[in-house]
């Protein structure tokens, strides 16, 4: 079976158009364009589709902690699979982490807590990036 067999081209192609053609769009418009593109793209959308999550969470759902927890905990499963497709990128992956345990802090959720700085300090031990980097979300 071929892989493209089970990809929405039409869903590809406006994804591509929504990117392309307006200029700014909204950061919900991007994270769903980016749901789409990553199918096709992993290693050119995953990065993108991270930064975009965390920044949805922040601007639409901080008056929802739950829907901000789920997102950025998508934008940690998608940081993880760009360190797999390309180990360097693993400070994508721990930016991604800081931002899921800044949320996890705010909820009160000290055992998730507890699992997400252990994989932080892992990360950082091998070499992995600093806490202290923070995305630029000025232009998501």
């Amino acid at each position: 079976m071929n892989p493209t067999e089970n990809i929405n081209h039409d869903a590809v192609l406006r994804a591509r158009v929504a990117l392309l053609g307006s200029g700014t769009l909204p950061v919900r418009q991007q994270v769903a364009a980016y749901r789409v593109l990553v199918q096709v793209s992993p290693l050119a959308f995953l990065p993108l589709l991270a930064v975009a999550l965390f920044a949805y969470s922040r601007q639409e759902f901080t008056d929802r902690p739950g829907i901000a927890l789920a997102l950025r905990a998508e934008s940690v499963a998608a940081a993880r699979r760009m360190c797999a497709l390309e180990p360097e990128r693993t400070q994508l992956l721990l930016t991604s982490l800081v931002h899921y345990r800044e949320q996890l802090a705010l909820m009160d959720l000290p055992a998730e807590l507890a699992a997400v700085e252990a994989e932080m300090t892992a990360l950082v031990g091998s070499g992995g990036g600093l806490t202290s980097v923070r995305w630029d979300t000025s232009g998501v």
